[in-house]
């Protein structure tokens, strides 16, 4: 089965919260095992003994094959719990999804969730994971229900002991059944997606179970029963060879792009040749193509407001290699921290502005109105910083208002999935093709000030749709 084809089935079928969307975690939302990022982290400040212990819990994890079997896992795992409180592993949980799961969440299950959110489906994530595993991913992906293995805690001070019945295979199709009760659902209508063997109850308690990944003893089942079965690529670990080439065509191509503006004669000239190398030289190097929609829209009008959505570090030479020439950019003023970085975007020009102090923001962004009106455009992400899934965040509204006090467009450029080749905090990269679409220029002339809370929210949506529904053929 084809996930656009899965996805369809969605939008055509049934619509509304009488309908559940069950998505199992560790295998199906994310790629791999989620515990072992929270546990190594849990052990690490009072034990030596963490890969004996990461060695025990894969045995457990491949050998439990009953029940009983997991619950003497869960008894191993969750001794790192002993004696911390409820809030200090809200806040671990919340730290090893930004610096570690969120890079393997799939984009595919994001796509889905995405799909069953929009339908007004009731989207539940189920697992035998943890609350602190799953809780942090869930916000990100905008699902508000979960279902987890409780923990006993006596006066928000975790026993390391499970309160009840760990949602491991009949536990977790229980517990969807009973949700289901207590929230009028029609399973005989509602969704199911798992990879694993151990959650065959699980999905044949709704009448549309998708095996997603499946292990053998899953696929064997789905054969047998006829379900369809959904693969999502691989989220494992980059290519470093082609890190170490991209990083370098970024170097070298910053480094001669200046010597041609230092000492050439024509500094517009070589600012522009930097862009032209660094998007040449970085994507190349890394193994990443530019499949582009609207190009003509990043030649002509010039200049304007260039706004992007933020999901990787490859957004800048993303961007470079678009735009090519005649622009220049704003980033956040903690990047001039950098010894690396911070120099080279000083001196390609860019503005930086404090995000903590929106006065001195609002008086940074005053000279780039100049910038502007001299004929040379400015790529900005409203965003303000990088999300951890191909959702877009909230837009500030600098951008709009500079596009709006020189009297130039805004150029929409959206980038569909740069974080599947460079996710935010990823340290290799997976070389592949980005989808960008540059789209038609937006007269902000007749805007009034007021209005632009509600201009850049809809602006945002407008990303958010296309990244959902991007145009094929």
């Amino acid at each position: 089965m084809l996930l656009d084809d899965a996805i369809s089935e969605i939008r055509n079928g049934p619509q509304g919260p009488h309908i559940g969307a069950f998505f199992d975690f560790d295998g199906t939302v994310v790629h791999g095992f989620s515990g072992f990022p929270l546990y190594r982290q849990l052990w690490r400040p009072r034990t030596a003994r963490t890969a004996e212990l990461t060695r025990t819990m894969l045995a457990g994890i491949r050998g439990g094959k009953t029940e009983a079997q997991f619950e003497s896992f869960m008894d191993l795992a969750l001794h790192s719990f002993k004696g911390r409180t409820e809030a200090e592993l809200e806040d671990i949980g919340q730290k090893v999804f930004e610096k570690r799961i969120a890079g393997h969440l799939y984009p595919e299950a994001w796509r889905l969730v995405q799909a069953h959110l929009e339908a007004g489906h009731t989207v539940v994530i189920a697992s035998s994971a943890t609350r602190f595993q799953i809780e942090p991913a869930a916000r990100a992906l905008g699902v508000t229900n979960v279902l987890f293995t409780p923990l006993e805690a006596v006066d928000g001070v975790l026993t390391g002991r499970v309160a009840g019945k760990t949602l491991w295979r009949s536990g977790k199709a229980a517990a969807v059944r009973r949700f289901a009760d207590a929230n009028g659902l029609d399973m005989t209508q509602s969704y199911a997606y798992s990879n694993g063997g151990e959650d065959v109850e699980f999905l044949a308690a709704v009448g549309h179970p998708v095996a997603v990944n499946p292990d053998r003893q899953l696929s064997k089942q789905a054969e047998a029963r006829q379900w369809p079965v959904l693969r999502f690529a691989p989220r494992g670990l980059g290519n470093v060879a082609r890190t170490a080439a991209g990083f370098g065509g970024f170097f070298g191509g910053a480094l001669v792009g200046a010597g041609i503006a230092a000492f050439g004669g024509d500094r517009r000239h070589g600012l522009d040749r930097m862009a032209q190398l660094v998007g040449d030289l970085t994507l190349g190097g890394a193994g990443v193509r530019l499949r582009v929609i609207g190009e003509h829209n990043a030649r002509s009008p010039r200049p304007a407001v260039f706004v992007f959505n933020h999901q990787s570090q490859f957004d800048v030479p993303i961007v470079a290699k678009v735009l090519r020439s005649g622009f220049t950019g704003i980033a956040k003023q903690e990047l001039t921290e950098s010894p690396v970085i911070g120099p080279i975007l000083k001196f390609a020009g860019t503005t930086f502005i404090d995000r903590a102090n929106s006065e001195k923001a609002r008086e940074a962004l005053a000279p780039v109105v100049d910038t502007l009106r001299s004929g040379v455009s400015v790529a900005i992400a409203p965003e303000g910083t990088r999300s951890y899934t191909p959702s877009v965040g909230p837009f500030k509204k600098g951008a709009f208002h500079i596009a709006m006090q020189a009297g130039v467009p805004i150029i929409p450029i959206v980038i569909r999935n740069a974080g599947e080749v460079f996710w935010r905090n990823a340290a290799t990269v997976r070389p592949g093709t980005v989808d960008v679409a540059v789209l038609d220029p937006i007269d902000v002339s007749g805007w009034d000030p007021a209005d632009i809370d509600a201009q850049a929210a809809q602006l945002r949506q407008r990303y958010q749709d296309m990244i959902l529904n991007w145009p094929t053929g």
